[in-house]
């Protein structure tokens, strides 16, 4: 099915930590990916510092092994001379791949650092073949696919790409599509897509008077379906998990590695056997997600808790900082264990050091016992909350600080030598042919005529191929005439050992001014600042649902009208012809994010429909829908702000790819919206000024709730589910609002300003209300401004 199948597909592992490494190292993972402290989707994970990833890869490199680096948070202004030098040391160490969300890291390694492989990652929603289509045209080696696709459909990308597609096979599952989440940034200014997210998903809920965790998934275990997932062109299957322990990485890829080597004749058993092993693993409960096809039942039960790790009970007694609780497993002292309060507020983890059954200190509890914990937690656990087993010391027993000095021991990664030697008089003459411009030494010799085995090439060779503590490697040794002498051999291996040291110390220092030299040019095209420049004029664009209100655009503050590209509005506009005409220009088609490759030709064929009737405008919420409008041309495409703009380079990106318009980011702050404003991308920016946010757009339908009645938080916080085109959306119930604040935006230098009002109707009171404080710039009561006065983390 693939167009360049492998072998067998590959084993990818997480490393969020030196010990996770190793973890996965032993285990038998073909790679791992892991991320650094910044720029990285888990920034709540150890994660490692640079010097620490390049003994990584040189560790695992001699092995055959591959080490990706996550570089996958959207960027903001301020850190984009950082990433150049990230970039940079990274292009160095030559890791296997840059796994990235924001088109700045994409720009900048294209234009700066080639050499690295890129892959999109899942954030980036690439769902479809266009998707991909549109990676391939971009230079990217790796499609990391949603997480929502069936087999059928990864099999049918599969059929009209070439590049590697990457999908998960074991993850603790979002409910949101990734990158597609905005709920931890709207509570509290932790973006999931800064790698901050504080998982309110997971927590509980209210409907009507129905509690339950709502917006919680069970965890992808894909164990039954590998040879299925190789069939449909995956060549590489990720497991995730760069917060987890060493122990749940060494349980995982352990049960994969069996299953994937396993004889056919051999699987059955060996898939038997790795599922023991994934009990250790400590997850929710499994699901095969959207995999085999069709709308899973078991991958959100608002019944289960959404806490990982397995349940022991519920505490009995709390006295100071000890629980007491009949435990469900066995446990022992070194386990890892979290207790759960029953409101939606977060556990609070320890490790077990000592433990009791009754008043006896045992190592060990057996199931079914009475224990009790002490911790140093006081005032935190109530009667009630819930225990659960995170990990476990036995599967993986190297500490952190074995784990750091093994990394310290990895030698440099080796460097290839061809050497020429000749002989001139009583100068030995060694010259290094590595690059264009050669590196040569001569050196004083005495020499003695020789009887028997005079001095050759075989001779020199045997010399110059111990290269000591030095990182060479001797590929090739030629050599001029020489004359039938001997040198002494202490004297060749001093010139071994000083030839090799200065070549060393040449080559970094050449290196190193190149690399700087690269930097110092990236650096240098990075957009200058200025001063703020106002916006000359506002413009408003008003977003509608329904075609029916598309007279809204005769409002004379109205510039613009935004409209979904729906089905439904579609034949509104056959049946509607005649009173769009003269209303072209001022009508902008809004692309639905997610669209199935089953879609994407009617879409395509509706498109043509509309330019030919001469609508001109359209905006882009993803990736693959650039592809859509190939072949045409003279048209105005804007990215919407699913599509990130969080920094110049991602807005010099889009105009690249053919935006003429970009939506600045929905989570941005003020800081960082000025920063990007006062650099001058040469693409028109616009702004998200009052509309509802959707915290969660979903694949999963959610059961029995409907979007007349809130879904309730611990905190009394109401939030809707509407269910519409097969995805769930999940809004709070006050708006988000920027009006009284248009006057400093466009003092900052924007005037482009859409308020979507497809939730209210721009007719309906509430409607008219926005479209009032519009006009006056003025204050909407009951609104909230997202992260405008504080900065998005």
């Amino acid at each position: 099915m693939s167009k360049h199948p492998a072998p067998r597909p590959e084993l990818l592992a997480p490393a969020g930590s030196p010990e996770a490494f190793f973890a996965a190292m032993e285990a038998g993972a073909d790679a791992v990916y892991t991320g650094l402290k910044e720029f990285s989707a888990r920034a709540k994970a150890k994660n490692v510092s640079l010097e620490e990833l390049e003994k990584m890869v040189g560790y695992a490199r001699p092995l055959g092994r591959k080490v990706f680096v996550t570089l996958n948070t959207l960027v903001k202004e301020g850190e984009l001379p950082l990433l150049v030098e990230t970039l940079s040391a990274l292009e160095k160490m030559a890791v296997g791949g840059v796994i990235l969300q924001d088109l700045a890291v994409w720009r900048l390694a294209r234009e700066h650092f080639p050499a690295l492989e890129l892959h999109a990652s899942t954030q980036m929603t690439v769902h479809n073949a266009a998707g991909v289509r549109m990676l391939e045209r971009m230079g990217f080696s790796r499609a990391v696919l949603a997480r929502e696709l069936s087999l059928a459909e990864i099999a049918a990308i599969r059929k009209e790409t070439t590049i590697d597609l990457e999908h998960f096979i074991h993850v603790a599952l979002c409910f949101s599509f990734s990158g597609q989440c905005y709920f931890s940034s709207w509570l509290g200014g932790k973006s999931g897509n800064r790698g901050r997210c504080a998982q309110p998903c997971r927590r509980r809920y209210r409907y009507r008077q129905q509690e339950g965790y709502y917006f919680s998934t069970n965890d992808l275990s894909a164990i039954d379906l590998l040879p299925e997932l190789a069939a449909a062109g995956v060549m590489s299957l990720k497991i995730e998990g760069r917060m987890k322990s060493a122990e749940y990485v060494a349980s995982v890829v352990g049960a994969y590695r069996k299953v994937l080597d396993a004889p056919l004749p051999q699987r059955p058993e060996a898939l038997r056997e790795a599922k023991e092993l994934l009990k250790l693993s400590f997850g929710r409960l499994p699901t095969k997600g959207f995999l085999p096809g069709g709308i899973p039942t078991d991958i959100a039960i608002p019944a289960l808790k959404g806490a990982t790790g397995r349940f022991l009970g519920d505490v009995r007694a709390v006295k100071g900082g000890a629980v007491s609780f009949k435990t469900r497993d066995r446990i022992h002292v070194g386990d890892r264990i979290r207790i759960q309060p029953k409101t939606d507020r977060a556990g609070t983890a320890f490790t077990v050091k000592e433990l009791l059954v009754g008043q006896r200190p045992v190592k060990v509890a057996q199931a079914g016992s009475l224990v009790t914990a002490p911790s140093t937690f006081r005032g935190v656990f109530q009667v009630g909350d819930t225990v659960f087993k995170v990990s476990s010391e036995q599967a993986f027993n190297m500490s952190e600080p074995a784990c750091r000095r093994k990394l310290a021991h990895v030698p440099p990664a080796p460097r290839p030598a061809r050497l020429f030697v000749a002989l001139q008089d009583d100068l030995l003459i060694v010259r290094a042919e590595n690059g264009a411009e050669g590196f040569e030494r001569r050196y004083a010799v005495e020499t003695y005529p020789a009887s028997d085995s005079p001095l050759n090439a075989a001779t020199l060779r045997a010399v110059f191929e111990k290269t000591g503590g030095s990182p060479f490697v001797l590929e090739d040794l030629s050599t001029g005439e020489l004359p039938a002498v001997v040198i002494p051999p202490s004297r060749l291996k001093e010139i071994r050992r000083d030839f090799y040291a200065d070549l060393l110390l040449a080559e970094e220092t050449r290196e190193k001014k190149e690399r700087r030299h690269r930097v110092e040019t990236a650096l240098g095209a990075l957009l200058p600042a200025a001063a703020p420049r106002p916006a000359r004029e506002r413009q408003f664009t008003v977003g509608i649902r329904d075609i029916r209100d598309v007279q809204i655009v005769n409002d004379p503050g109205v510039d613009r009208v935004l409209l979904p590209l729906t089905p439904g509005n579609l034949q509104g506009f056959y049946r509607l012809g005649r009173r769009l005409a003269g209303k072209e220009q001022s009508l902008v088609w809004d692309l639905p994010f997610f669209l199935t490759d089953g879609q994407w030709g009617d879409y395509r064929e509706a498109i043509r429909t509309l330019t030919q009737a001469g609508f001109t405008t359209f905006r882009l919420n993803n990736l693959g829908h650039f592809t859509l409008f190939d072949g045409l041309s003279g048209l105005t495409l804007i990215t919407g702000y699913r599509l990130f703009s969080l920094n110049s380079q991602a807005l010099l990106a889009w105009r690249e790819l053919g935006a003429t318009e970009a939506t600045l980011y929905i989570e941005d702050d003020r800081d960082n919206l000025g920063a990007i404003l006062r650099r001058d991308a040469g693409i028109t920016p616009a702004l998200t000024v009052y509309s509802t946010v959707a915290l969660i757009t979903s694949r999963i339908p959610i059961r029995n709730v409907r979007s007349d009645t809130p879904v309730v938080s611990d905190r009394g916080d109401g939030y809707r589910v509407d269910s519409r085109s097969g995805l769930s959306v999940v809004t709070p119930e006050n708006d988000f609002s920027l009006l009284g604040r248009l006057g400093e935006l466009q003092s900052l230098g924007c005037g482009r300003f859409t308020a979507d009002l497809s939730h209210l109707g721009p007719f309906s009171e509430g409607g008219k209300r926005v479209l009032d404080a519009l006009r006056r710039d003025t204050l909407v009561p009951g609104t909230s401004i997202f992260n405008y006065e504080s900065a998005i983390e």
